[in-house]
């Protein structure tokens, strides 16, 4: 339901864009972070912390719980989920779309996928990047990875985010700025 009615409101914001670039778009705007995001805004937690506390899930385990990207981006994608089951499709769509329509309007405005971005720019003069891991810290639940993007073997940027994927984001973004600071 969530990526349907985000594919039909960037081909109906964006008639003429490119198959790509929408496809680009709707990736950012469905994924977890988003998702996330899109759920803290919502506030979503603080609903379930109030079923929680029906449960006897204590607050200072709920609170840790909440704090997951994951579980906060779960926990919108099973509302999402329950609302279709109780109203269909229809009567929610609208809803999705408003409540994604920040994300939506980031996403299109900034470039939010740097390793593709650098990918396809080292491409163009046959060179490669790849992607190496320095340093995994954190309890399982609040994990910081390092990583560093490496074109040709060489080190162009390193990033570090709560997932391995963000900090090859943040290595890209950076491996990017180098690139197009020396051309």
């Amino acid at each position: 339901m969530l990526e349907l009615a985000i594919a039909r409101e960037l081909y109906n914001r964006y008639p003429d864009a490119a198959e790509g670039r929408l496809a680009k778009i709707r990736s950012h705007v469905v994924s977890r972070a988003s998702c996330a995001l899109v759920a803290r805004d919502l506030d979503l937690g603080a609903r379930l912390g109030k079923a929680a506390a029906a449960g006897g899930i204590a607050p200072e385990e709920l609170a840790r719980i909440v704090k997951s990207r994951n579980v906060t981006a779960a926990l919108l994608e099973a509302a999402i989920a329950a609302l279709f089951l109780v109203h269909g499709y229809e009567p929610i769509e609208a809803a999705i779309v408003a409540a994604f329509s920040d994300r939506i309007d980031y996403a299109s405005s900034t470039h939010v996928d740097h390793k593709t971005e650098l990918q396809e720019a080292l491409a163009r003069s046959g060179r490669s990047v790849s992607y190496s891991v320095l340093s995994v810290e954190g309890p399982p639940h609040d994990r910081r990875f390092s990583s560093a993007a490496l074109v040709d073997g060489e080190e162009l940027g390193r990033g570090v985010g709560r997932s391995k994927k963000d900090a090859e984001q943040a290595a890209a973004s950076e491996a990017l700025a180098a690139l197009l600071g020396a051309a």
